[in-house]
């Protein structure tokens, strides 16, 4: 039997989006915000020789720099003042959180309430200015090492470092207005928006090489990852929206003098329940040794070249370490945000109970159970999902764009179904409103 949201939302038409100006204000602004980043994205550093960098970038765009291009929307390859994108911002919420469960400290805080929330959030704001100076100095000393300094010297590093870092906090400032006026998550709606500004590009790259037959790409070719990259598409959605529903049993309460039935709920456990944070946190600590070797540049020893050769992207050793911590940061994270112990409390605070355990420790137990079947199932999507572009490019090299798998990928389900979600949740509180005022009820002439 279907809840009155479900019916609700099964009547949803453009008639419904039509009326509703609160949720069209939204969509116009997030928009505009989204409109301002891509601006930003061509908006050069200063000092820095565009033309001798991109026929650089054009060389290298299958390794370090393709990966980190594929986020930043193309401001990795036009060295604009988006280059490191939000990416700081993810890295430090990601090491935040699990800070926050292995240090008593910042667990205590966390604990205390809106105002534990705020100063934690200053911590990772803090964190995440630490993260951009790092990765803008890396960067501006790789310009400068490679002769891509028009003016190189104390002044250019400066410039670039503080520019680099101002960027990042603009974006970070940009997508917590989106989240607050707009809809959607506005951090994941920013790089969702540099990953699909690009796809575009990246799909007539590839039927331009089947045109002129590079690189062993011919129409068959292309026509297999068209449906590899719809047979993706429809896997990633099928275990996005996966559900493992534990029944709940709430039993009889006196309620002044009536008493009321038992009530059944469930508890909604995804398939996937760290989402999409593994990879992005593997990704972060795979591409920071490889910042820090283009800072050091050609002058680095022989064993350290040959460490950055080995672990270059779609190099066995470099899919072996990328799948390894995709799988070791899924049960990690799995484990902080969802702790059986704070569910099974709940759960017997309230007075519900699963069928057949006892509430608390024994309750602990089983769900504890149910969440590491379902976090090695989550696992094994998110590695299976996010090697397999690596290993298409083991087999053509830089002829397969990246945007049929992985993280990338990933993002932008995800993205879009959530999104979709809080659209579908405006339109439904909009037919509530509506129903309210048409309705006699007290509540509503009020």
């Amino acid at each position: 039997m279907t809840s009155a949201a479900e019916q609700f939302a099964s009547n949803i038409t453009l008639s419904s989006f039509a009326k509703a100006d609160e949720l069209k204000k939204r969509l116009l602004f997030t928009l505009g915000a989204l409109i301002v980043y891509r601006f930003g994205t061509f908006i050069p550093l200063p000092g820095i020789d565009l033309v001798a960098f991109g026929e650089s970038f054009r060389t290298q765009q299958g390794g370090l720099l393709g990966t980190l291009n594929i986020f930043s929307g193309g401001a990795v390859e036009r060295m604009a003042i988006f280059a490191l994108n939000i990416m700081p911002y993810i890295s430090a919420s990601i090491i935040m959180q699990l800070m926050t469960a292995v240090v008593p400290s910042l667990e205590a805080i966390k604990k205390e309430g809106e105002q534990g929330r705020r100063q934690i959030n200053q911590y990772t704001r803090y964190l995440t200015v630490f993260l951009a100076t790092m990765q803008g100095y890396f960067i501006a000393v790789s310009m400068q090492g490679q002769g891509f300094a028009l003016n190189p010297g104390p002044i250019f590093l400066l410039t670039s470092v503080v520019t680099l870092v101002g960027g990042v906090m603009f974006l970070l400032w940009l997508g917590e207005q989106i989240t607050a006026r707009g809809v959607g998550n506005g951090v994941s709606l920013i790089i969702f928006a540099g990953i699909v500004a690009e796809l575009p590009r990246a799909i007539g790259g590839l039927l331009e090489q089947g045109r002129v037959g590079e690189e062993g790409i011919g129409g068959g070719i292309i026509l297999v990852i068209a449906a590899l990259a719809l047979a993706l598409v429809t896997f990633v959605v099928f275990m996005e929206r996966s559900q493992r529903r534990i029944l709940v049993q709430y039993p009889r309460r006196q309620v002044g003098q009536r008493m009321t039935q038992g009530e059944k709920s469930h508890l909604p456990m995804k398939l996937n329940p760290s989402g999409v944070i593994p990879p992005i946190f593997a990704s972060s600590l795979l591409l920071l040794p490889a910042t820090a070797f283009s800072a050091i540049g050609e002058g680095s020893p022989d064993w350290l070249q040959t460490l950055n050769i080995l672990f270059a992207p779609g190099r066995p050793l470099y899919i072996a370490l990328y799948a390894a911590l995709i799988i070791g940061f899924t049960f990690v994270y799995t484990s902080v945000v969802f702790n059986v112990q704070d569910v099974a409390d709940n759960l017997k605070k309230y007075g519900g109970f699963i069928q057949g355990y006892r509430p608390g420790a024994r309750t602990a137990e089983y769900l504890d159970y149910v969440v590491t079947r379902l976090t090695v199932i989550g696992a094994v999507y998110l590695t299976v999902v996010c090697i397999f572009p690596e290993i298409l490019k083991m087999s053509y090299s830089q002829a397969i764009p990246v945007y049929i798998g992985g993280t990338s990928l990933l993002i932008v389900v995800s993205v879009t179904l959530d999104t979709v979600s809080q659209i579908q949740g405006h339109l439904v509180a909009q037919q509530y409103e509506s129903l309210i005022k048409k309705s006699k009820l007290r509540g509503g002439r009020r």
